[in-house]
């Protein structure tokens, strides 16, 4: 295991930019997510750290060594890719074995390891077949198995689920998260599918454009976004974004959004100024009569998921995604009156998009 340091990466092909003055600290035996649209930069990114792209300026760290300049064999990393990428005349076991040859580990080595990780990745049975002769999964758990059977310092996948389908995407993600834990693997994992991001990683690092726009935990980044692109970006539905204004008067600060008026307790540096409330579809609630503090909104779309129904409405000029209980089920058409909870609205710059104050870490 080692940690990975990125100080000031910058990559660019041609005209452009790949990767722009990234930094970025994994610790040692973290499992960090680098979540983004395509052509974002991550996986450019991961490959500077294989070895595989030079980078123009700026310096990698493998544990307490420059990594910069050194040939991929010297960085005592491993990486699995989107393709399974085994080798289709070897056998399972050859396949797994490859790399431990390529250590020229002893023979008693090589044994003892394959079966271990063929073990732990339940493919023990496998091992005398060749990749013609299994599944799509079980391939991805053969490139796995080769990847984790050398130990190396850092162990980098892109993409690795992609091409499997949804029930095994699923099923691989509860058991690469499991299996890595237990290793304490250090790890670093692209990918552009959110939902694999929440469920498996320590931290995500968000990127747009080749900058990292975000780095936390997967609780804070759902509910605490840095801007409107994060919130956009992760999260089923996308957090919803509403034009808003924040007016003053005897009474106390107000919130004027299309469909209503609701009272605020503060509006520091929020008044008198053009807004986007930001706020996630399960934060808000459906009456069916108006009352004080509600937004009108009229039903466009009912959409029942079995545990719950996603209903977007309209409110004012902005469309509205809200998660409720699956036996309230209003008819296209209908009015019905929403509640914001009020600790769970991030209030963003309508121009440049960025968080300007958080309810529920700024009391606003």
């Amino acid at each position: 295991m080692a940690e990975v340091r990125f100080e000031a990466i910058r990559k660019t092909f041609g005209h452009v930019t790949a990767v722009d003055d990234v930094d970025l600290h994994v610790a040692e035996a973290e499992f960090v997510v680098l979540l983004g649209p395509s052509g974002c930069g991550k996986t450019t990114l991961l490959r500077c750290l294989a070895g595989l792209e030079r980078v123009d300026s700026g310096r990698i760290f493998i544990g307490e060594r420059d990594a910069t300049d050194l040939p991929p064999r010297r960085r005592r990393i491993s990486m699995v890719f989107q393709s399974y990428a085994v080798f289709p005349h070897m056998t399972v076991r050859e396949n797994i074995a490859f790399g431990l040859r390529r250590q020229k580990q002893s023979d008693a080595v090589i044994k003892e390891r394959v079966e271990s990780v063929s073990g732990l990745l339940g493919i023990t049975e496998l091992l005398a077949r060749y990749p013609a002769q299994i599944s799509g999964g079980q391939r991805q758990r053969v490139a796995v198995a080769r990847a984790i059977a050398i130990r190396s310092d850092v162990l980098l996948m892109d993409e690795p689920l992609s091409n499997l389908d949804a029930l095994l995407r699923m099923q691989m993600r509860a058991e690469l998260k499991a299996l890595l834990h237990d290793l304490g693997t250090t790890t670093i994992y692209v990918t552009h599918d959110q939902t694999e991001a929440l469920s498996m990683g320590d931290r995500i690092a968000v990127m747009n454009q080749g900058r990292i726009v975000q780095v936390d935990t997967p609780l804070a980044v759902y509910e605490h976004p840095s801007d409107k692109f994060v919130g956009d970006f992760v999260g089923t539905p996308p957090m919803n974004f509403l034009a808003a204004r924040v007016e003053t008067n005897g009474t106390g600060p107000t919130v004027r959004v299309g469909g209503g008026t609701f009272a605020i307790e503060q509006s520091d540096g929020l008044a008198n100024r053009d807004l986007l409330l930001g706020i996630r579809a399960e934060a808000i609630t459906v009456e069916a009569e108006p009352a004080d503090g509600l937004i009108k909104a009229g039903v466009v779309v009912v959409e029942p998921l079995g545990s719950h129904n996603l209903i977007t409405a309209r409110a004012g000029g902005d469309l509205v995604k809200i998660s409720v209980p699956n036996h309230v089920s209003p008819e296209p058409g209908d009015d019905i009156w929403l509640r914001f909870r009020l600790g769970q609205i991030r209030w963003l710059d309508r121009e440049s998009g960025k968080v300007l104050a958080d309810s529920s870490r700024s009391g606003v």
